[in-house]
């Protein structure tokens, strides 16, 4: 009997220190419950507005060197890759219409002095003075476009990119005969945002990298800027001039355009604070107020190092996390750390 009350005992105090024991521990599992976070403090700060576009190097001016006619080809005087001035002779047509064109002008050209003299005296009327003057016209007319067809000049300097033909080919109006390409300068091509359209100006440096060049980097200005905005694409044409006066950058070369739209002032957050959400691929930050974080989607801008510009979405001077994502929930409870 004394056995069985000492047990008694013994199973009440064990049932009063589990019970005690029970409560305070509820108290801590209740703490560390709450999730550890790590905060960092955010402010506005002037960002410059660096954007990158691809484009391709085009040339000034682009030149399809062909007759007004068919005929035969003469000599190629030049060939692909030769760089070539403004007025240089590039092709000789077959000239035997030319010759029998100069030969009829001399002959107009003869018997209209005689009628003009004639006409002088009283020996011919105004109307037969009238058309021998209109059929010299003509015939000077039909000579001088058969001059510019038959010797075929360069309308610019630059460099020849194309040959189609070779010397005793028949021209056809399909193909022309050479190509000349203005390559001092170049120009290129890019679409910007819409939202840039107030901040872009004409004369405003860019720099370009072109992949033939490594890590080489261009000059150039923006050129002309096209007045109106792709409804689709919310995008409108930015044309870019670079001098290239060594001729060294060539059409065809991929390039790299940097463009700086001056400084706006935006927040700016740690990489780490930014989250991307899985399956969306949006952006969003866990923002700190009053002992809880909430879940806001925001817009990044241009990454500097192990910092995002935000364009939207986080108030300056706010709090966010930056450690101890696991678990958290929008309006969640959190244990902040030092």
């Amino acid at each position: 009997m004394k056995k069985v009350f000492q047990l008694v005992i013994l199973w009440t105090v064990l049932f009063f220190i589990a019970c005690s024991g029970s409560k305070k521990g509820s108290g801590v599992d209740e703490k560390d419950d709450a999730p550890k976070v790590k905060l960092a403090k955010v402010q506005t700060q002037p960002v410059e507005q660096i954007q990158e576009y691809t484009a391709t190097v085009e040339p000034e001016v682009r030149n399809a060197i062909t007759p007004s006619s068919p005929v035969r080809i003469d000599h190629i005087l030049v060939e692909v890759g030769d760089y070539v001035a403004k007025g240089q002779a590039l092709v000789q047509m077959d000239a035997a219409s030319l010759k029998q064109a100069k030969l009829q002008l001399q002959n107009q050209e003869i018997e209209f002095k005689r009628l003009d003299e004639l006409y002088k005296i009283g020996g011919v009327s105004k109307s037969e003075w009238d058309a021998s003057k209109m059929t010299l016209d003509v015939k000077r007319t039909g000579y001088n476009n058969l001059l510019e067809n038959t010797t075929l000049l360069s309308p610019v300097s630059g460099v020849v990119t194309e040959r189609n033909y070779d010397n005793g080919d028949m021209y056809s109006n399909s193909t022309p005969i050479l190509v000349v390409e203005q390559i001092t300068p170049v120009k290129l091509l890019i679409n910007v945002s819409e939202m840039y359209f107030t901040k872009i100006q004409k004369g405003i440096p860019v720099s370009l990298k072109l992949d033939a060049f490594g890590d080489e980097v261009f000059e150039g200005k923006v050129s002309l800027i096209y007045p109106t905005i792709n409804s689709k694409t919310r995008t409108f044409p930015v044309e870019i001039k670079l001098a290239n006066r060594n001729r060294k950058v060539r059409p065809g070369m991929f390039a790299r355009v940097t463009v700086n739209f001056g400084a706006q002032n935006h927040v700016v957050v740690p990489d780490l604070a930014v989250i991307k959400q899985i399956g969306s691929g949006d952006r969003y930050v866990y923002v700190y107020k009053d002992g809880k974080v909430y879940y806001q989607k925001v817009l990044l801008g241009r990454r500097m190092n192990a910092e995002y510009e935000l364009i939207s979405g986080v108030e300056n001077n706010s709090q966010v996390v930056v450690a101890g994502f696991t678990h958290l929930t929008d309006g969640m409870e959190v244990d902040v750390q030092k």
